[in-house]
C-alpha cells in the first residue's frame, strides 16, 4: 500500500499526485487516480469479497483490488484495454482471484444476479474522450442523449448483479457546450436512482493534471466561463 495513504473521511477529495505505486500508470486516456478505488474498496468491502469494474480501462481498480486482497471482475469492450490490464496484474495476484471479461457494460451476461459485493467504476463521460474509432459497443462514441439511454441499461445491470445492502460507486464529470454546463453527472445520478438505488454519498473530487487545462485557460477568460475542475463520486446502495 502507498506509504503516505490515509483513508478519506469527508466529502472533498483532493489528490494532487495521481499515485504511481505498484504497476499503476497514468498513460491511458481518462484513467482515474488509484487513490479513488483504494478508498472505495477499503471503506465498502472486505478481503475476499468480489468487486466489479465494468469500465476497467487500463486496470486501476483491478490493480487496487489485487493489492487489497479482493477478488475482482474487470470488464471492457475494448481489446486493447483488456490486454493492458492482463499485463499489469500478471504478477500481483493469484489468477483465480481475477476475472477479465470482454463485455458491454449494458449486458454483463454470465455474471449472476446478486453476486457482486462492490461496484467501483469510472465510465466514459459521453463522447468527451473517445476510446475507439468505430467499435460498435463503445459508449464513448455516443452523443449525450444516446449516452443517457446507454447508462439506463448500465444502471439496470449494476442493480441486477449487486447484492442487496451493498454499494455501487460511480465517478462522473460534467461537460460544457456552447458556453453552458451540461450536468452530465447529476443526470446520471438520477438514472441510477430511478433504477432503484438509494444515494449514500456525493463526494466532490478535485481534478489535477488534466492535459487540456492550460489550453482552455485563456479561452475561458476570453469567453467568460470557469474551467471545470471537479468530478463527482456517487456512492449508491442497493
Amino acid at each position: 500500500m502507498e506509504k503516505n495513504f490515509k483513508l478519506e473521511t469527508d466529502t472533498i477529495w483532493n489528490f494532487e499526485e495521481r499515485g504511481n505505486w505498484s504497476t499503476h500508470r497514468g498513460d491511458y486516456p481518462g484513467n482515474w487516480s488509484p487513490y479513488v478505488p483504494k478508498n472505495i474498496i477499503l471503506r465498502y468491502s472486505k478481503e475476499g469479497e468480489l468487486v466489479l469494474d465494468q469500465f476497467v480501462g487500463s486496470g486501476t481498480t483491478l490493480i487496487e483490488a489485487c493489492l487489497l486482497n479482493r477478488r475482482i471482475i474487470g470488464c471492457d469492450i475494448n481489446d486493447r484495454a483488456l490486454s493492458i490490464c492482463s499485463d499489469r496484474i500478471k504478477n500481483l495476484s493469484k489468477m483465480d482471484n481475477v476475472f477479465l471479461k470482454k463485455r458491454d457494460a449494458r449486458n454483463l451476461y454470465n455474471i449472476k444476479d446478486g453476486s457482486i459485493d462492490l461496484i467501483c467504476t469510472h465510465p466514459p463521460y459521453a463522447n468527451i474522450i473517445k476510446y475507439s474509432k468505430n467499435l460498435k459497443e463503445d459508449i464513448s462514441l455516443l452523443d449525450i442523449e444516446e449516452f443517457y439511454v446507454a447508462m439506463k441499461d448500465v444502471a439496470k445491470e449494476c442493480y441486477r448483479v449487486l447484492k442487496k445492502e451493498k454499494y455501487c460507486s460511480i465517478l462522473m464529470g460534467d461537460t460544457r457546450k456552447r458556453g453552458f454546463i451540461i450536468p452530465l453527472a447529476f443526470n446520471v445520478l438520477n438514472i441510477f436512482m430511478n433504477s432503484g438505488f438509494k444515494l449514500k454519498e456525493i463526494i466532490i473530487k478535485q481534478q489535477h493534471n488534466c492535459k487540456s487545462t492550460e489550453y482552455w485557460r485563456d479561452i475561458s477568460i476570453k469567453r467568460n466561463f470557469y474551467l471545470i475542475a471537479h468530478e463527482y463520486l456517487f456512492v449508491f446502495k442497493k
